[in-house]
């Protein structure tokens, strides 16, 4: 496992959900940084070195400088916080906690709701296998959560205002899966038109709107 001494090195394969949101705010950041893909296929994950940087196991891991980090969220806001300048990181607590409610509420209602519940659960489960009563109930409380996102937007274009901000993040690398699934997409007029005007960004484009085949794989964020 090599990453260039002194670089930032982002580790974790490009069909996760969880590298997707760092790969993706760091294109949007422009920072210059070394892609190196860990988990499923690619290993790495249990050797002695990445253990050290993670002690979990899990991608994504960042090493900028002096500081590994893990966990998704915390990556994000450590890349805006250091990278990021006025526009992803306000200098007001007031300010930056506006984005920090959306980044959790969609870790732990939307990202549980679609991804683990309807992804995995239908498009990522045999079809033998499948459990259409838990599919139902899953794609049922993800619609519920594209509810709130379709009040949040209906006077402005992203979840924070006027640009693109870290409350944008989590839960728009969402979209492209579910708006690429066979199921069913009830009228949601903003999140549609915030789903439009994300696909027009190059960063979204390239690492979140992968191609469906590249999303199949181990049950793993």
């Amino acid at each position: 496992m090599s990453a260039a001494a002194g670089k930032t090195t982002i580790w974790g394969r490009r069909s996760s959900f969880n590298v997707q949101k760092v790969l993706w705010l760091a294109d949007e950041l422009g920072l210059d940084y070394e892609h190196v893909p860990a988990g499923g296929q690619f290993g790495l994950l249990e050797s002695p070195e990445f253990l050290r940087m993670n002690p979990h196991g899990k991608v994504p891991v960042l090493r900028d400088e002096d500081a590994t980090v893990w966990e998704s969220h915390a990556i994000l806001r450590y890349l805006a916080a250091r990278h990021g300048g006025p526009a992803f990181w306000p200098g007001q607590p007031a300010a930056r906690v506006r984005a920090d409610g959306w980044m959790d509420w969609a870790q732990t209602m939307l990202q549980p709701a679609f991804l683990a519940g309807v992804f995995w659960g239908y498009y990522r489960t045999p079809e033998a296998q499948r459990d259409a009563a838990a599919i139902a109930r899953s794609l049922d409380a993800t619609h519920a959560c594209l509810s709130k996102l379709d009040e949040a937007l209906a006077d402005q274009p992203y979840l924070n205002g006027q640009a693109l901000s870290l409350a944008d993040v989590p839960a728009a690398t969402a979209l492209y899966r579910y708006y690429e699934l066979d199921i069913p997409h009830p009228p949601l007029p903003h999140v549609r038109a915030w789903y439009e005007r994300l696909q027009a960004r190059p960063a979204y484009r390239q690492h979140v709107m992968l191609p469906f085949g590249e999303l199949r794989g181990r049950l793993e964020f």
